[in-house]
């Protein structure tokens, strides 16, 4: 089997993909990002789930949905112009340190 990490970040990608179209279907009224938002969140369930079978839930579900965040919201900053503060920056860091943390007690 591939590493399971490497499906976890494809997985991740789906989702932050997913998420992306998801604004830009403007509530589902556009029909390719809405085909997006199905075809990414597609690809992140199903690799969640093919990670789960290597690794246990508490880690994978906390990595997938720490790391998704904080790339959804720079995503957020960078691409959508969201605003950007200093209570964001905190919120962030404690986001990717928490994910460093739990990959580096997880002992793969």
């Amino acid at each position: 089997m591939i590493n399971p990490f490497v499906i976890l970040i494809i997985a991740v990608l789906g989702e932050v993909f997913g998420s992306s179209m998801l604004k830009q279907s403007n509530g589902f009224r556009k029909l390719f990002p809405s085909l997006g938002v199905i075809f990414g969140m597609g690809i992140a369930f199903y690799g969640l789930s093919l990670t789960l079978t290597a690794l246990p839930l508490s880690t994978t579900y906390a990595l997938w949905s720490g790391t998704g965040t904080a790339l959804t919201a720079i995503i957020g900053i960078l691409i959508y112009k969201e605003t950007f503060n200093l209570k964001k920056f905190i919120g962030l860091v404690c986001i990717i340190a928490g994910v460093v943390s739990l990959k580096l007690s997880s002992g793969a």
